[in-house]
């Protein structure tokens, strides 16, 4: 089956991108989340690869909360794939746990994105995880890396790294 691609797909203005100043945390977007059972191992310990999911989506829904559908940029023929990973597990977090996953982007680099991470209690504070995450974008139809990001995916960046 050949995927289509949608030529009118476009990613909205980057005035959206001065909502991210008015979330909660400033420069951080912040997504809760909560340690449900299929999130942990038999202890009733959060596992390892739970967080990176998690860690994902508060990414994905950080760009949404500006207006970047991920989708929207993948009809573009542009990916995001992830090209390096740092993880530093502080404390252990437990079934039942409230937690919020903090995300900003803290650098561009041409077509590397470097994003950073914490994942604390909600009711205590206490640190749980800090994490960079470095993406490349990816032309999806040649599955090569970019020379540039497309146009408005990129105005927008530069004035969120800038924030």
């Amino acid at each position: 089956m050949t995927e289509q691609r949608n030529p009118q797909a476009k990613l909205p203005p980057t005035e959206a991108i001065e909502t991210l100043s008015a979330l909660p945390g400033g420069t951080w977007f912040e997504y809760p989340v909560r340690a449900h059972p299929h999130h942990t191992d038999y202890a009733g310990i959060v596992w390892h690869g739970t967080y990176l999911t998690w860690m994902e989506e508060a990414r994905v829904e950080s760009l949404r909360a500006i207006g970047i559908n991920f989708a929207d940029l993948v009809n573009l023929g542009c990916d995001l794939p992830v090209v390096e990973l740092s993880v530093r597990y502080h404390k252990p977090m437990q079934m039942g746990m409230d937690a919020v996953v903090r995300t900003r982007m803290t650098q561009m680099d041409g077509v590397r994105l470097n994003w950073e991470y914490q994942i604390r209690s909600v009711a205590t504070g206490e640190l749980f995880l800090t994490g960079l995450v470095t993406l490349v974008a990816v032309d999806r139809d040649k599955g090569k890396i970019m020379r540039r990001l497309p146009p408005a995916f990129q105005d927008a960046l530069v004035k969120l790294s800038r924030e």
